[in-house]
């Protein structure tokens, strides 16, 4: 059985916002991890840092799913240094057609000073036309709310923190106990 990537009702439990402006990428996570109607923990670790702090991702699904995909992007950024689309492709290449990864359920949002992509186990690495991207249960509201503030505010870790707030307010699998990245262009 394959998984609906695009069935958002399947992806509970985080919010990940990522906003890219004035030459600043932040990254924002909501803390929350739920076990169906109960919430488990309220300050999970879900954004990181990873290639010695210059890339910085963010996942929704499943945790143990999420690490395994971030010790593989951390060989393919070894393998590919200072080339992050082409690791995350390789990535995305391997998750889609290896047997064990394709069960990976978790979207992990992947930026670097320059870029930033969406990747899912369907294979595709997607870069937001607009600086902005969202996924996880709150996902839709985040990124509706950051898109609606890009122009009117110019601070891309306030844009990224009112968002939250918002899917936090709507989703009931977020919560508003943030963890925030920042990544300063070259």
């Amino acid at each position: 059985m394959t998984q609906d990537y695009a069935d958002a009702s399947k992806w509970r439990g985080t919010t990940i916002c990522a906003v890219r402006k004035n030459g600043r990428l932040v990254i924002g996570g909501d803390g929350q991890v739920s076990i169906g109607p109960t919430v488990m923990k309220g300050n999970a670790r879900k954004v990181r840092r990873l290639a010695g702090g210059r890339v910085v991702t963010g996942f929704a699904g499943a945790t143990a799913d999420a690490f395994a995909l971030f010790e593989r992007l951390e060989a393919k950024l070894e393998q590919h240094p200072s080339q992050l689309a082409r690791a995350c492709v390789e990535l995305a290449k391997d998750w889609r057609t290896d047997r064990y990864m394709r069960r990976l359920e978790a979207m992990l949002i992947v930026a670097d000073a320059e870029a930033t992509f969406l990747l899912t186990g369907a294979g595709d690495v997607f870069e937001p036309e607009d600086g902005v991207i969202a996924v996880g249960s709150g996902g839709n509201f985040a990124l509706s709310a950051a898109r609606a503030l890009m122009d009117y505010e110019d601070d891309p870790e306030v844009i990224v923190r009112k968002a939250m707030e918002i899917a936090a307010r709507i989703c009931v699998y977020t919560n508003d106990n943030l963890i925030i990245e920042t990544i300063e262009a070259g």
